[in-house]
């Protein structure tokens, strides 16, 4: 995971960098993971980024801030997503009195099915 220098929308008084997810992709793989997750508006979505490590302000795949560097292989280009470790980064620039949110890997858990979280709906 690696912290970008894309600024998060302000909501009141916290404001931060977009943290992302990275994960090596063939093109094919990459339109077809964008087809799938595009409808997941309320998890995930789409990627917020394809190609180019740079755009994101990223200088080194080698070295992510959260976890371990993933191998890019040939043929194969990076495909980023928002990440759940954004509101770390959040509470780190905001410096809030207390900030409740997950560990990496461990997600928030709920009752609500995918047929639910496609396209916003509930």
């Amino acid at each position: 995971m690696y912290t970008t220098a894309v600024a998060t929308h302000p909501a009141g008084r916290f404001s931060g960098p977009l943290v992302v997810s990275m994960r090596p992709m063939t093109p094919r793989q990459a339109i077809r993971a964008t087809e799938i997750t595009t409808r997941f508006t309320n998890a995930h979505g789409a990627p917020v980024h394809i190609g180019d490590p740079q755009q994101l302000g990223i200088a080194d795949l080698a070295h992510p801030q959260f976890g371990d560097p993933v191998q890019i292989n040939h043929g194969e280009t990076p495909v980023f997503w928002a990440c759940g470790v954004t509101p770390q980064a959040v509470a780190a620039a905001s410096r809030p009195s207390l900030m409740i949110t997950h560990a990496p890997g461990h997600m928030f858990v709920s009752d609500l099915k995918l047929t639910q979280l496609a396209h916003g709906t509930r």
